[in-house]
């Protein structure tokens, strides 16, 4: 596998890393300021390849008359997916850090459960972009691929502070707090390096799986990142960071791809 793929899929888990290493430097929270400028950056970019890098290519690879279908049924699928998991799963959301509150999740284990099922899909659908790139899909870009990871990692920046800081503040060494909160990202390149092992299996409803990935990716933006980035102050920082990371994640994408 080629090296640029390997560091495309550990992209997201090294957001993930740095942000748990936060546990070492800062003595409570994420500034809110910075935290807005990361949430509205990363939603901008994670919207802009949602369209340009899965649901623009979903669409093309559809020859028929209806090739509307599998965009509209697997992104319906990807966001019912994520609604189920959001109901099911206790998540950690962003705000606890904005509002200075510790987790009300008590339990380490359910709460490195939580982040580490809620990034699955990303992780997959890093992967599944990256299987398409692989098969030299016309319609998928390595620059697309590559963005996408980056807009994820960024948004996976603030999540890893969230789980190794309060565990520090609640008497966890800062070593071991930050290893919570890095082994909460491993998931990402796993499930990313299976989706492409499994690349030759997943040709046929590819369609699917790229409009599943936007779906699953914009209910994340949707439901977390948006919302969050508008709480309190600074919140016309991270509209000024949505739309800084839309228009970069499609002039890369457009004029890269």
């Amino acid at each position: 596998m080629k090296s640029s793929i390997i560091l495309g899929i550990m992209i997201p888990f090294i957001g993930t890393t740095l942000g748990s290493a936060c546990v070492f430097f800062m003595k409570d929270e994420m500034k809110p300021l910075v935290q807005k400028i990361l949430l509205g950056f990363a939603s901008g970019v994670m919207v802009a390849a949602s369209v340009w890098s899965l649901l623009i290519p979903s669409i093309e690879m559809s020859d028929s008359q209806f090739a509307f279908i599998p965009a509209a049924v697997g992104f319906l699928l990807g966001m019912g997916c994520l609604l189920i998991l959001d109901k099911t799963v206790p998540h950690m959301h962003l705000d606890h850090q904005v509002e200075g509150h510790k987790s009300t999740l008590s339990n380490t284990t359910m709460m490195i459960l939580a982040v580490t099922m809620h990034n699955l899909p990303e992780g997959m659908a890093v992967g599944i972009v990256y299987a398409g790139s692989i098969m030299h899909n016309v319609e998928i870009s390595m620059a697309g691929a590559l963005a996408l990871s980056l807009g994820i990692a960024i948004q996976n920046f603030p999540e890893g502070a969230i789980i190794s800081m309060p565990l520090k503040s609640e008497g966890m060494s800062g070593t071991k707090a930050f290893i919570y909160g890095m082994l909460s990202g491993i998931v990402e390149p796993i499930g990313a390096l299976l989706t492409i092992m499994l690349s030759s299996l997943v040709l046929p409803i590819l369609p699917y799986l790229l409009s599943f990935a936007a779906g699953a990716m914009l209910y994340v933006v949707v439901e977390e990142l948006i919302p969050e980035g508008s709480v309190g102050e600074h919140s016309n920082v991270a509209t000024i960071g949505f739309a800084i990371g839309f228009v970069l994640m499609m002039i890369l994408d457009v004029a890269l791809g």
